[in-house]
């Protein structure tokens, strides 16, 4: 996987955690925890659907801003969270190349996810402690 850029997020509707390359070479490391704004209640459905749309394309910009120069990104999660992120991205002229993968899985610790990450990217890496 030499030149490669993986990233993962793990993901549901409220909250994110973002995986990638570390300072080392081969190196994994949880690079943010990101969490989507609530909506508010509102008399009318169609300005809460609105104002759902706004923040997770909010939420979703604020994810890819970890992403640089993206090669993979595999998104996981609970829901259809992650499914909605990879077609947002799909758009996105800097991800057009980057190779895109997605599966389910319930929350897990931050060196559970990236022990995944690993697993998925098929590298033999050592892990970089976040702190």
């Amino acid at each position: 996987m030499k030149d490669q850029r993986p990233f993962g997020v793990w993901m549901d509707g409220n909250y994110a955690t973002i995986v990638g390359p570390g300072t080392e070479t081969g190196t994994l490391k949880v690079l943010a925890h990101i969490a989507n704004e609530e909506v508010s209640g509102s008399p009318s459905n169609k300005n809460m659907n609105n104002q759902k749309k706004m923040h997770d394309a909010k939420f979703f910009r604020e994810i890819s801003s970890y992403l640089t120069n993206a090669t993979l990104l595999h998104a996981t999660g609970t829901g259809q969270a992650q499914e909605q992120f990879m077609h947002w991205l799909a758009e996105i002229p800097q991800f057009k190349k980057t190779i895109t993968e997605e599966s389910t899985a319930n929350e897990m610790s931050d060196e559970r996810l990236l022990e995944f990450f690993a697993e998925k990217f098929n590298m033999q890496i050592k892990i970089e402690n976040h702190g």
